[in-house]
This record gives C-alpha cells, structure tokens and sequence, in this order.
C-alpha cells in the first residue's frame, strides 16, 4: 500500500482554500458568463424594440449609435443606417433580410451571432439589428459587479478558515503532547480552553483515561503484592514446616498435615485465579441460559456447609415459583464462594430467601466498614479483617455473566447480600 508524507492541517486547509478559489473562478469566469446569455439575451430584445416605435417614416439620426443598425422596408425598398457596416460586415446588404425570418431572434453570420427585431406599422416594416457587443458588455457589467462582492467576501471567509484552523491545531498539538506524555508524571497535564467545545470535552476525557490508568497501574501494583502476600504465606508455613522436620522440631506425620492443608489452600487460590481470568475470556462471548432449579442448589449448597459449623443455622426460605436463568456450575460456584465468605463471619445465623428474581443471603456478623462497600468485590482488595482473596470477585463476574447484579448492605444486626436480575 502505497503510504503518502506527512501533511499538516494547517496546510490541507491552505489547498482547500486554494482549490476553493480555483472552483470559485472556474464558476464566475466559465459558467455564469453562460448563465447570464439567456437573460442578456431577453434584454437586448428589449433593447432593440424601444427606438423603432418613435420611427415614424424616416430614419431619426439621432437614434443612430454604433451597437444599432436600422433597416426601413418600404415596397420592397430597403433603406438602412449608415452605421450598418460597423455592425456587420455584409457586402451584400439586400442579402440581410433573407436572415429575418421572424418578429425577432438570431442568425449566425461569419462565424459570427447577430440579434434583430422587428416592428410593422401597415406596409411599413422597420428592422433593428445589433451584433452580440451588448450582450458582451452586459455580461461584463454584471460580472464587474458579482466578482469584487465575491472575491472579498470568499477571501474574509478564507482568513476567517485559516485563523480558525490555526486555533484547531494549536487545540491538536496541545492534545498529542498530553497524550506523548500520559505516563510522565513530571509533564504539566493541565489544559485550559477558553471555549467549550467538542475539543475541550476530548481533553476532559483523556484526562479521565490517564487518572483511569494511573489507577489502574496504582491497583495493578497493590493487586500483585497482595498476591504475592496471599501465595507467600502457604509457602513460607510450608518452607518452616520442612525446616522444622529437618531440624527434628516436628514430626514428619504433623509436617505432613500442614504441608497438605497449605498446598490445598495454594491449589484452591490458584483456581479461583484461573476461573477468574476465565471470567474475563467468557464476558465476551454468548453463553447458553436455562432455567436451573435453585431450591435444588440452594438445598445441597446447605447441606455442604452446614457441617462445618455445627452452631451455625441455615434458615431457607424459597418460592416455588422463583425462576432463574443461568447454568448449575456458575449457581453452585457463586453460592460456594458466598457460603464460604458466611461461614467465616457469621455469628449464629445463615439466611436465604428466595423470591421472584431475588436472593438476599443474610448473616449475622459484623457490619462492613462503609470505606470497604465500594471495593468489596474488587479481586484481591483487602477486605474484612485485612484479609484478601477472589471469593466475592468471582460472584460479581459470574453473576454478570448470567445478566445478574449483587449489592450489599448492612443490617441493624448483619450484613445482606442481595442478587437481582439486571435492570436493562
């Protein structure tokens, strides 16, 4: 593909004004000249037709002028002007009248186009008849009048074009070195337009894009070190464990068990990693919704938990006729993760209540801290308690997926979380 160089604004708007004035030319010099010989035309008729009616029986010298000459028919005797040379050259002047063949019009002699009109008052017939010089400058009186209006008001709008478009790029390059420098926090990233335009609201939105992604790169950051902080604990009890064994502080069997329940708890993260990452892959595309049974997977759900802690009560409250769309595994996986998050901070009660296109999972725990709500389902956030994870981040983008909204709120006595379709 062929790549053109480098053109600035500023000289695309000069050849547009240029080629404006070309076209603007073209126009007046080419094809309003045409336009006006119609017009120019039905003047000159009337131009033709005036003297001859004050021409009584004899040619009146004093309507005698070079752009006129008059020809008189009488019995078939012809009289005309002495002027009628200059106006055509015809050797032959008997020879004209063959030319005039109606009350008026135009003949074309030598290359050459002449106008006549003529006027009979009983057997008199009187002939005017003009070559196209009339015509030439009444054409050029009207063009003498256009032309200097034109000119100077194309040439106002074109300086007005030019100052604008100067404006308009100094707007651009002030635009393009912010974004040169989105990432340097040393470049002064304030800009003030004086106008409220289209160009001040793009400046406004890039500097929203660049405090998005400083935010993004200041989250990114604390993302991985919460990240590594989450992976380094099970791996540094793990290490200590082994060291310990090493050091015969411990017995291989309690190592052992340790060792297990830390790799299981690394194993559980780095899924919860990678299905949220699948989450992210998944948003894009369709995926099949049907209607699950929820008091099914509400009722093994319970089951699941209910013996972890025995001094915990499920209570369940679900409509028969609650439909839900969605698939079982994204349901079972958004109840684990939010039955899980319950079980470590529920007091005494656990409660689900299902209506039409509702879930409020109650429990009776602490109040969430009004500055964590807003974060509460941010992936590695640090949550209740200084503890971090992707439990409630997985809920929140499943449940998207399948067209779903969850808020919490805090109770007088416990913390709600509420599931509703979502508004469209």
């Amino acid at each position: 593909m062929r790549r053109f160089g480098k053109t600035k604004l500023s000289s695309q708007l000069l050849w547009l004004v240029g080629i404006a004035f070309v076209l603007l030319f073209t126009s007046l010099g080419v094809i309003l000249p045409k336009m006006l010989i119609p017009v120019a035309e039905s003047n000159i008729y009337s131009y033709l037709r005036e003297p001859l009616k004050y021409i009584d029986s004899d040619i009146d010298k004093d309507l005698l002028n070079t752009e006129i000459a008059y020809l008189y028919i009488v019995d078939d005797q012809i009289a005309f002007t002495d002027n009628l040379e200059s106006v055509i050259e015809i050797t032959n002047k008997e020879k004209l009248v063959d030319y005039i063949t109606d009350n008026y019009g135009k003949f074309l002699y030598n290359h050459k186009t002449y106008y006549y009109y003529t006027l009979t008052n009983e057997k008199i017939k009187k002939i005017a008849i003009s070559n196209d010089s009339y015509i030439n400058k009444t054409k050029t009186a009207i063009l003498s009048a256009i032309f200097p209006i034109v000119f100077i008001t194309f040439l106002v709008i074109g300086l007005m074009l030019v100052l604008w478009s100067s404006l308009i790029v100094r707007k651009i390059e002030k635009l393009k070195n912010k974004i040169d420098n989105i990432d340097n926090p040393d470049y002064n990233h304030n800009i003030y337009f004086d106008t409220d335009d289209e160009m001040k609201s793009l400046s406004l939105a890039i500097e929203d894009m660049r405090l998005s992604l400083i935010n993004q790169e200041e989250y990114r950051n604390q993302m991985y070190q919460n990240i590594s902080h989450d992976f380094k604990t099970p791996l540094t009890v793990i290490k200590s464990y082994i060291e310990a064994v090493d050091d015969k502080v411990t017995t291989s069997e309690e190592a052992l068990k340790v060792i297990k329940e830390q790799t299981q708890k690394l194993e559980n993260k780095v899924h919860s990693l990678l299905y949220l990452n699948k989450l992210d892959y998944l948003k894009n595309s369709n995926i099949d919704l049907v209607i699950v049974d929820m008091e099914k997977i509400i009722n093994l759900e319970v089951e699941k938990f209910k013996f972890l802690n025995k001094e915990i009560n499920f209570i369940t409250e679900i409509e028969k006729k609650a439909k839900f769309l969605g698939t079982e595994e994204h349901w079972e996986t958004i109840l684990d993760n939010l039955l899980a998050n319950f079980m470590r901070y529920a007091k005494k009660t656990i409660k689900i209540v299902v209506k039409q296109n509702k879930i409020i999972l109650y429990n009776d725990g602490e109040k969430i801290d009004d500055g964590l709500l807003d974060g509460i389902f941010t992936p590695f956030r640090k949550g209740i308690k200084g503890e971090f994870g992707l439990g409630l981040s997985i809920v929140k983008k499943t449940l998207n997926l399948m067209k779903y909204d969850i808020v919490v709120k805090n109770e007088k006595k416990g913390v709600s979380f509420i599931i509703t379709k979502e508004s469209k």
